[in-house]
């Protein structure tokens, strides 16, 4: 591979890293079949575990996370699609709308994969499951909102202070 080929080549938060993390996550959650926002939700609490109290977050804390969740959504829905072409997940679709199940061939897969990231991950992804797997959707954001507004107090001026 060319050195311009490679410097254009990036698997962090691409398709690829957040298929293997919702593979991870529907893995855990398995035989439960998850819509896009509670793998969105699930998505953001297995990487900053930390902030609900969880096991050490996988990534750092960054000021104003909230962003991530606005962007996190299309690069799941493509990371989805890869394993979906790849028979990894299977997509459901009911009266309720669209959900995504692991396959038969997801937990062999995630079962391959050997680096302490990807064990960290799977770890994170069945405290995630155990933690929020019976929570109501509108609990699950409440848990999400209350952080979000926290961090906001935390990187904003208090009222009459400063410019």
């Amino acid at each position: 591979m060319d050195e311009q080929k490679k410097a254009s080549v990036n698997i962090f938060n691409s398709a690829l890293e957040t298929g293997v993390r919702s593979l991870i996550i529907l893995v855990a959650n398995f035989p439960t079949a998850l819509d896009l926002q509670r793998l969105v939700d699930f998505d953001y609490l297995v990487v900053h575990s930390g902030d609900v109290d969880g096991p050490a977050s996988l990534h750092p804390p960054i000021p104003m996370r909230e962003g991530e969740l606005l962007i996190r959504r299309n690069v799941i829905e493509s990371g989805l699609s890869l394993m979906m072409s790849r028979g990894l997940i299977c997509r459901i679709a009911s009266s309720e709308g669209i959900a995504y199940q692991a396959s038969d061939y997801a937990k062999p897969f995630i079962d391959s994969l050997e680096t302490p990231y990807v064990r960290a991950l799977l770890d994170r992804a069945n405290w995630v499951a155990d933690a929020f797997g019976n929570t109501d959707t509108t609990d699950v954001n409440k848990v999400i909102s209350s952080f979000f507004d926290k961090w906001t107090t935390q990187f904003h001026p208090p009222q009459g202070l400063g410019g």
